[in-house]
């Protein structure tokens, strides 16, 4: 193997396309604006008098003014802070309140735009090609069966397929995380953008062993749900946005099956989420420090790597590189003598 840490590219592969969360509800009020960076680029996100959400690129095209630090909403079209340029929805200006004319040429790139199972979410292609599936509800979300949200929220310095592949690797948990029993892969089937695991689980309790499950259905790649069964339903909604090439958020979204009582519902809520998040911040060091191995020596038992590379290949509109067979990360002095718990992103950032 060849470490050729001069390169430019991190990653053998660009950003997906897919439908993305950009933000929740919550954060967009009518009237106002947000700021956003995602894929790379600076986005507005807003919503209309009619309640209806947008997002599209921030700047604009008359001086560049970023629309989304001092621009305002008039009913349902963006205006300009700097000189009054007023755009609608589909990112075409309608008015310029100094003039008699628009500007036909003066149009912004919006991205269609959702909000289903808890997420702001916006479908984006570098090509600017129209959304090719439409984003289902989950079905405990809507049920009333279960309790939830607990959200969390996670940046890693690293690319949003590299993270993904954990979602096919269940050696990692003994050696990673410490437990004692390892989910055992039963299945792993793709159909078009759906992937879905199914694997058993033993649990151990003060009682004994408890035989349960952990399902999991990833939904294009910035969508997916895992459900745990055996000791208490529990459901986690994970939402992946790439916030550059070599950058990725991750949401996480947890559900508990009622209990009947509330304060015993959230609290095994909580002590699931801690759990979870203790996990991702156990898999953030290695993410963030490993090589991208195109070509990795697997054992015969570890899960399905390359059908899940395969599968997850078709969301890329250039050709995943093999220009190289080792893509490695950068060189960060400011982390070589941290521990992994402040070594990361997150930590790095003030974010949990």
């Amino acid at each position: 193997m060849s470490d050729r840490s001069d390169t430019v590219n991190r990653y053998p592969f660009s950003i997906p396309y897919g439908w993305f969360a950009v933000c929740e509800p919550d954060d967009l009020t009518v009237g106002a604006t947000k700021a956003l960076y995602y894929f790379g680029t600076h986005l507005v996100a807003w919503r209309d008098e009619h309640g209806a959400a947008h997002v599209m690129d921030a700047f604009c095209p008359h001086l560049g003014a970023h629309l989304g630090h001092g621009g305002t909403v008039s009913g349902c079209e963006i205006v300009c802070p700097f000189h009054g340029w007023q755009f609608d929805a589909e990112g075409s200006n309608t008015n310029i309140p100094y003039s008699d004319r628009t500007n036909g040429r003066a149009r912004i790139r919006t991205y269609p735009t959702i909000e289903r199972n808890g997420f702001t979410m916006v479908w984006y292609h570098p090509e600017e090609q129209p959304p090719r599936w439409e984003v289902a509800d989950v079905a405990e979300v809507t049920s009333g069966d279960f309790s939830g949200p607990k959200r969390t929220s996670h940046t890693v310095k690293a690319a949003i397929q590299e993270m993904a592949e954990n979602s096919v690797d269940s050696a990692h948990f003994r050696y990673v995380h410490h437990t004692a029993e390892v989910p055992e892969i039963e299945r792993y089937e793709t159909d078009g953008h759906v992937a879905e695991m199914r694997s058993s689980q033993k649990f151990p309790t003060p009682r004994g062993v408890v035989d349960g499950r952990i399902d999991t259905t990833s939904l294009g790649p910035g969508l997916g749900t895992v459900r745990f069964s055996g000791i208490i339903d529990t459901l986690l909604v994970t939402a992946s946005t790439p916030i550059d090439a070599e950058t990725t958020q991750v949401r996480f979204s947890f559900y508990v099956r009622s209990l009947g009582d509330a304060s015993t519902t959230s609290s095994v809520g909580e002590a699931f989420a801690a759990e979870v998040d203790k996990q991702f911040g156990e898999d953030t060091p290695i993410w963030e420090h490993k090589a991208h191995l195109v070509r990795p020596a697997l054992a015969d038992t570890d899960g399905p790597f390359m059908k899940f590379r395969k599968w997850y290949s078709q969301f890329y509109v250039e050709p995943v590189s093999d220009e190289r067979t080792v893509f490695p990360p950068p060189y960060w002095p400011d982390k070589m003598d941290e521990s992994p718990a402040k070594a990361t992103a997150s930590a790095r950032h003030g974010q949990s």
